[in-house]
């Protein structure tokens, strides 16, 4: 499931002169767009922030099968944000890591998406499309 919210980096102003809330999410790919003078005072850029959030038993099962790849003792943090470069793979590990993940969850992914995933959500949001994507067919 996906969820948009956006954030302004200047704030908005209504017709009326009033000023309104604006809202921030914490992480997430960014998006920059600009507006006009429809309505509001002259807006130098907006950001939205695009999630897409996996459920957490398929972050913790790629979280598993990271440090099961790269041999990381079981006190080391990995989180959802954890880079896998990061954590000290290089891109063999990384291709070994999506080979685990296509075994644990019985998907294919194409190499044009394997060469996307850099982070422990972004494997788990990948695999939350593909299962569904297989249901769905």
């Amino acid at each position: 499931m996906a969820s948009l919210s956006a954030t302004s980096l200047c704030s908005f102003q209504s017709l009326q002169s009033q000023p309104i809330k604006t809202s921030q999410v914490t992480r997430t790919s960014l998006v920059s767009t600009g507006w006009g003078k429809s309505g509001f005072t002259p807006l130098r850029t907006s950001r939205f922030r695009i999630c897409s959030a996996a459920k957490p038993e398929t972050v913790q099962k790629v979280v598993e099968i990271v440090r099961k790849q790269l041999a990381l003792p079981a006190e080391s943090e990995v989180t959802p944000d954890s880079k896998f470069s990061t954590l000290g793979a290089d891109s063999l590990d990384t291709v070994e890591i999506v080979m685990g993940l296509e075994e644990e969850f019985d998907i294919n992914v194409e190499e044009d998406n394997s060469q996307n995933i850099t982070t422990v959500q972004e494997a788990a949001d990948l695999i939350e499309q593909l299962i569904e994507k297989k249901t769905q067919a």
